[in-house]
């Protein structure tokens, strides 16, 4: 990287946000923030400012306009900033829905890390980022494995194999399923990630999402990517490819490093502060099928991503109410892909043709969620 990079980061207090400034501060030379984007922890992004000093800055559930002098301005306006040349999207749920298509409606270079933005428009985005010449730059661990396996490749691959943890119940038993609280959920064995994530890791929703995601981002069929648990998280995924071969991408669980071979792409920049595989210590890399019965979550969003449409509205919308629910303690684990299923029923598809129209099925899908999960509680 000849220049430095200018980045706006929405989402900075969040778990990517952090890890991002992280990888800014090792490499201080390569990135600069230009802005910075938070909910409502003030006091951390107070911090952030002070040590990364950004020109703008945007927050939610506050009435005051500045902090340290340093010019608010809207979340959408943050997105299209002449000044930022990558938008990092590390908003959680559909907070950073509208902020993707401003980004890519000015042409910015999109580093995501929220699912949902891909998720939930039926390629709408995508179609919008190759109109406008922007760039998607995956930074989940798993896509961001499947980018660098395709990385220099002149033939399509056959299949996508996304692995997963299998999260901190994989061996749980139905019954056992039904006694898991937020507290059990919130304790992932391999990652350090944000609430919502890190639930839907243990119910396994959260790979049905990136089965979704990598369909749009690979432009591959979904009945040609493959979901198997690997429990010690150091292969982050592979690519079959029509001879047979397969391409993996290992390294040490930490997000840090795809998000930085995002920002970098296509250079790869040296970090210390990224922790490398002990070979001498590893013992075994293990894997298995995921069970669709005990984790149904992985199921259904399997459905509504081969039903398409606003299907994957609907699953998002569902459940990132009904994991909102299960964090505050007001219903069980299992509640979880009761409420997302029902709604799912309920929901008769129609394309994805613009965000007017996945926002009002994104809030119908969120009401049919409550009123599912009142009627569960009764």
């Amino acid at each position: 990287m000849k220049n430095i990079a200018r980045l706006a980061i929405l989402g900075s207090t969040g778990s990517i946000g952090r890890q991002t400034l992280d990888v800014v501060r090792n490499q201080s030379d390569k990135f600069q923030v230009v802005a910075l984007a938070a909910g409502s922890n003030v006091a951390l992004l107070e911090s952030q400012i002070k040590e990364f000093k950004p020109k703008y800055i945007h927050y939610a559930n506050q009435k005051s306009t500045a902090i340290n002098r340093t010019k608010f301005i809207s979340l959408e306006e943050m997105a299209c900033l002449p000044e930022a040349d990558i938008i990092v999207l590390a908003t959680p749920g559909m907070v950073g829905l509208k902020a993707a298509f401003q980004a890519v409606q000015a042409g910015k270079d999109i580093a995501i890390a929220n699912k949902e933005p891909l998720v939930t428009t039926g390629g709408l985005l995508m179609k919008q980022a190759e109109k406008k010449g922007a760039s998607i730059l995956p930074v989940d661990s798993e896509h961001s494995a499947i980018w660098q396996c395709l990385a220099g490749e002149i033939s399509e691959p056959a299949k996508i194999i996304l692995t997963a943890s299998g999260g901190p119940f994989r061996t749980f038993s139905s019954e056992q399923l039904e006694n898991v609280t937020a507290r059990d959920a919130l304790k992932h064995p391999s990652w350090n990630m944000g609430k919502k994530v890190t639930v839907d890791s243990a119910t396994l929703m959260n790979k049905g999402l990136e089965i979704i995601e990598a369909h749009w981002l690979f432009d591959m069929p979904i009945e040609n990517i493959e979901v198997i648990i690997h429990p010690q998280s150091i292969i982050h995924s592979m690519v079959e490819f029509a001879d047979g071969s397969v391409k993996a991408q290992l390294a040490s669980p930490d997000m840090r490093l795809p998000i930085q071979y995002a920002l970098s792409y296509p250079e790869r920049l040296p970090n210390p502060s990224l922790p490398h595989i002990a070979w001498d210590t590893l013992k075994e890399l293990t894997f298995e099928r995921p069970d669709t019965v005990r984790f149904p979550c992985l199921r259904l969003a399997m459905s509504a991503g081969k039903t398409g449409g606003t299907m994957a509205t609907v699953l998002c919308a569902a459940d990132e109410v009904a994991v909102d629910l299960f964090i505050k303690g007001k219903i069980g684990f299992t509640d979880i892909p009761a409420i997302v299923e029902t709604c799912l029923e309920k929901h008769k598809s129609v394309p994805a043709k613009s965000l007017e129209v996945i926002l009002e099925i994104d809030q119908w899908a969120r009401k049919l969620a409550q009123t599912t999960a009142r009627k569960i509680n009764d």
